[in-house]
């Protein structure tokens, strides 16, 4: 089952992104004020990020963090899938592809497109995405962190 995240989540919540940041599927960890702003930020509205949680037979097995974003090149609303995390004992259970096919059947008709990152050396990540239609981008994205 997938749904909106809760205030009652936010314990395991904290958890699973602290887990997230210090997993392979990342390039470094982050701070975690970082982690409960995003938490706080979930709580106070859904204009710019939302959260689901992931279940499994009544447990919490996981999380999908996602940012929103307007781009003029997609023609409309774009999705960043920011984060998805499951916990290593639902792992290969078909909690990522039952999240993809939730966005898709509940997408709204202004979302565009859905973007995400994904750190190369993830390779069962990848070949998921691949699996659900998402194409490489072959160019470099910058940042500037202030």
């Amino acid at each position: 089952m997938i749904r909106k995240i809760r205030a009652e989540d936010k314990e395991i919540y904290l958890s699973m992104a602290k887990d997230f940041y210090t997993s392979d599927a990342v390039l470094f960890n982050i701070e975690e004020k970082n982690i409960t702003d995003t938490f706080d930020e979930l709580m106070r509205s859904d204009l710019y990020t939302e959260c689901f949680i992931l279940e499994q037979e009544g447990h919490i097995a996981g999380y999908s963090l996602l940012a929103k974003t307007y781009s003029q090149e997609a023609g409309g609303m774009v999705i960043w899938i920011e984060e998805i995390f499951v916990l290593p004992e639902y792992r290969s259970k078909g909690l990522g592809k039952e999240f993809f096919k939730y966005l898709e059947t509940n997408r709204p008709e202004r979302i565009k497109r859905m973007r995400l990152e994904a750190d190369s050396d993830n390779v069962d990540a990848m070949a998921l995405y691949e699996r659900m239609n998402f194409t490489r981008l072959e160019y470099l994205q910058m940042v500037k962190d202030y």
